[in-house]
């Protein structure tokens, strides 16, 4: 195993600088729940090594649920990674939920320097949301949603304003071209076919308005809860591949939040890895249809042509044990290369 994770690090350093089309690299907006699980941490550190490999331009950053500690946090990580002034939104959706967290008050160290001091001080999230897209050329984002889905929601709810005439709908239809949400469960998992997943049940109201409202034009991709609980993080990874500095953030984090002996399952990175390279055969996918979410927050998915069906506009991620191999070693690569600054 030593020698597997040791040949893991050795392949993304060798491949830290290897060229890319500047027409392959896709536009993404990463919008995280960060607070309670730390998949999100995991997950924001691959999009920004996917950056340092030209493999994507990240635009920004948005906050979906609500602790005082997170705007600052995200900063630190951004700062971390070479990209002190990369813009962050925040929820200010007084439904959001809010929650505490055992890795947020790393931004007190004078290890992880950041210069947005608060919430208060960060963009409201929607706002950055909708000035983000307008400035984007048209069918260019891919949005990334591993949380729950307020900003998301409040984005499809959103009118015109100064960053574009359009409503939320509108600009979505315009800007967009993936919806990668990390929600719901499409197959047995956890011992029951009616397994109630957590970024749905922790806000039911905005996740119904993305399933019911979200443009039939703009495709939606579920990475449901089996597919990252099917790739669990490696902690050998976290304890012997992030030494090469004295205070690594990331490692930090998921050693506050999960503990050495734990290998934490890797549903956001999932929902990254899909967005980023949605061609090379990482994860399957289902057939067409549309997802529903029921009033208790179960997800059901509803093919393309049965039943009267005809949405085509969703589906979700599949995965061969083939596929679970690379897929894990992709996510591993991305979290631990060292950041280019």
């Amino acid at each position: 195993m030593k020698g597997y994770l040791h040949l893991i690090l050795v392949i993304s350093l060798a491949t830290q600088f290897l060229p890319v089309r500047a027409n392959e690299a896709v536009k993404i907006i990463f919008d995280t729940d960060i607070t309670g699980d730390v998949d999100d941490v995991l997950a924001l550190a691959m999009c920004h090594v996917l950056v340092d490999r030209g493999a994507c331009e990240l635009l920004g950053v948005t906050i979906s649920k609500d602790n005082p500690l997170t705007a600052a946090f995200v900063d630190a990580q951004n700062t971390f990674y070479g990209r002190p002034d990369l813009p962050v939104g925040v929820t200010r959706d007084p439904a959001s939920q809010k929650r505490d967290s055992k890795y947020l008050p790393l931004v007190s160290s004078e290890a992880y320097p950041h210069d947005l001091s608060s919430n208060d001080k960060a963009r409201e999230a929607v706002d950055l949301l909708r000035e983000l897209l307008a400035k984007a050329d048209d069918g260019s984002v891919s949005l990334i949603s591993v949380g729950v889905a307020s900003n998301m929601a409040n984005l499809l709810k959103s009118k015109g304003d100064v960053h574009s005439p359009l409503d939320g709908p509108g600009l979505i239809r315009k800007k967009v071209r993936l919806l990668s949400i990390m929600a719901g469960a499409f197959t047995f998992t956890n011992e029951t076919n009616y397994h109630l997943e957590a970024n749905v049940i922790n806000g039911i109201p905005f996740m119904k308005i993305v399933a019911d409202q979200w443009p039939e034009e703009v495709p939606v991709v579920w990475s449901g809860y089996q597919i990252g609980a099917a790739l669990p993080f490696p902690r050998r990874s976290i304890a012997e591949d992030l030494n090469y500095l004295p205070h690594h953030l990331v490692k930090e984090a998921y050693l506050l939040h999960s503990g050495p002996e734990h290998d934490r399952p890797c549903w956001d990175q999932s929902s990254v890895l899909y967005a980023a390279f949605p061609d090379r055969g990482y994860f399957g996918l289902s057939s067409r249809g549309r997802v529903s979410v029921a009033d208790d927050g179960f997800t059901r998915f509803f093919p393309s042509g049965r039943g009267g069906e005809k949405s085509q506009r969703d589906r979700f991620l599949t995965m061969t044990p083939e596929q679970q191999a690379r897929a894990l070693e992709a996510i591993v690569h991305l979290t631990v290369q060292p950041p280019r600054r």
